[in-house]
C-alpha cells in the first residue's frame, strides 16, 4: 500500500514538485513571521529583564511599558526606601530625546539615567569604559547599534544631546529599545536636567528586596504609602510591556492574521492537489476494493501521501528560513528559530496537511470496484 501511495504520488513529478514548494512557502512564511515577532517582542523586554537586582518596578500609574514613561516626583524614593523589607530603591530615568548628529543632522536616542549603575548591574554588555566615571561630568555611554543609524562612532567623541555636549566614555552592545532606537546611559541627575520636563522628576523607582522579604508584602506597603503609582515584579512589567505591543497596537493581529492566510494556502493547494491525484486514479482506488481492501485502507494511502508532502515541504521551508536568517540580521532584525517554534510549526504542518487529505475521503467512499471490469 505504502508503494502505491508514493507511485501515485509521484506519477506526476512537477505537480509533487510545485505542492512541496507551496507547503514549503507557507512553512517559511510562518517561521520567518513568527520568528520576527518573537525578536521585535523581545526587544520590549531587554532593556528591563537583564536588570536583574531589580525585584520590584515602581511606576506611574497605568504607563504601559518602559518606553513610554510617565513622570512623578523624585522624592518619592525617600517613601519606598523606608518601606520593611527594601534594601536599595534608586531613581531611573527614562527619556526619548534628541541626539545631534557630526554632519548636522538630528535622530532620535533613548536616555536612561541612573546614579548608582554598579549597585544594579547597569549596563550590561559593556564594551569599553568604566559606569563609575559617568557621574565625574557630562559623559556617556553609548550602545554600538547607534553606528546603524547614526554612523561609526568612537570613545573620546562628543555628541549633543538637547543641546548639550556629552563626551562618550564608553560603549555597550546589543542593547536597544522596542522601536529600535539606540540607548545612551547618562548620570541621573544630568540625565534629568536635559529638559524641564523632567526636572525635579522620575519615570521609575528601581527596587532591590533584603534576603528574606516577603515580596508580596513589600509590594502591598509600597501601593499604600504611593497609591498613585503601580509597583511590578521585574518579570511582570517585561510582560506588560511587551502585552502592550501584542494586542494593543495591532501588531499581534497582523502576525496573527500572516500566519492564517499561510496555513490558508498551504492546505488548499495540498487539498487540491491530493483531490486532483486521487481523481486522475480512481481506478486504481477501484483495484484496492477489488482485491478486499476497504475505505480505511484508501484513507491510510491519502493520508500517507499527506504526511509525505508535509514533512518534505516541512523541511524545505525550515531551510529557506534559515537562509533568510542572516538576510534579516544585515537588516538588524533578529529572526528566532527556536526549537519549541520548530517543532510546534512541524506538528501543525503534519495536522493541517491530514486535514486537507481529507477532501478526498468523501469521493474515494463512493469507488464501485465494478469500475475494473468496465470498457
Amino acid at each position: 500500500m505504502v508503494d502505491l501511495s508514493m507511485k501515485m504520488l509521484l506519477h506526476d513529478r512537477l505537480r509533487f514538485t510545485l505542492t512541496t514548494f507551496g507547503v514549503a512557502f507557507s512553512v517559511m512564511l510562518v517561521l520567518v513571521q513568527v520568528g520576527l515577532f518573537e525578536g521585535l517582542i523581545g526587544y520590549a523586554a531587554d532593556t528591563i529583564l537583564p536588570v536583574r537586582q531589580a525585584d520590584l518596578w515602581v511606576t506611574s500609574r497605568n504607563t504601559q511599558n518602559i518606553d513610554f514613561a510617565n513622570y512623578f516626583p523624585e522624592n518619592l524614593v525617600n517613601r519606598v526606601r523606608s518601606v520593611p523589607g527594601v534594601e536599595r530603591a534608586d531613581n531611573l530615568m527614562v527619556d526619548f530625546m534628541p541626539i545631534q548628529l557630526p554632519k548636522g543632522s538630528s535622530d532620535g536616542v533613548m536616555v536612561y539615567g541612573l546614579t548608582h549603575y554598579w549597585k544594579w548591574g547597569v549596563p550590561w554588555n559593556i564594551v569599553a569604559g568604566n559606569p563609575l566615571d559617568l557621574r565625574g561630568g557630562p559623559y556617556m555611554f553609548l550602545d554600538d547599534f547607534a553606528t546603524h543609524r547614526y554612523g561609526p562612532f568612537r570613545v573620546g567623541e562628543y555628541r549633543e544631546i538637547v543641546n548639550q555636549r556629552l563626551k562618550i566614555i564608553g560603549v555597550t552592545h546589543g542593547l536597544r529599545s522596542f522601536t529600535t532606537i539606540p540607548v545612551a546611559f547618562l548620570d541621573f541627575y544630568r540625565a534629568q536636567a536635559l529638559t524641564d520636563i523632567t526636572f525635579g522628576k522620575t519615570a521609575y523607582i528601581l527596587v532591590h528586596l533584603a534576603p528574606g522579604a516577603d515580596k508580596k508584602a513589600v509590594m502591598a506597603e509600597i501601593r499604600r504609602r504611593l497609591p498613585y503609582n503601580d509597583v511590578f515584579t521585574r518579570k511582570a512589567w517585561a510582560r506588560k510591556g511587551q502585552d502592550y505591543w501584542i494586542f494593543k497596537t495591532g501588531l499581534g493581529f497582523n502576525m496573527g492574521m500572516i500566519v492564517f492566510l499561510g496555513c490558508l494556502v498551504g492546505v488548499v493547494i495540498l487539498a487540491q492537489t491530493l483531490y486532483t491525484t486521487t481523481m486522475e486514479h480512481v481506478r486504481e482506488f477501484g483495484m484496492v476494493k477489488a482485491i478486499g481492501g476497504d475505505n480505511g485502507d484508501i484513507y491510510r494511502l491519502l493520508m500517507r501521501q499527506a504526511v509525505v508532502i508535509a514533512v518534505a515541504g516541512y523541511l524545505a521551508g525550515t531551510v529557506m528560513a534559515f537562509l533568510i536568517k542572516p538576510l534579516a540580521k544585515k537588516g538588524d532584525l533578529d529572526l528566532l528559530l527556536s526549537p519549541t517554534l520548530l517543532g510546534i510549526v512541524f506538528l501543525s504542518t503534519v495536522v493541517l496537511c491530514l486535514l486537507a487529505s481529507t477532501v478526498s475521503f468523501r469521493k474515494v467512499s463512493r469507488i464501485d470496484p465494478a469500475l475494473l471490469f468496465r470498457s
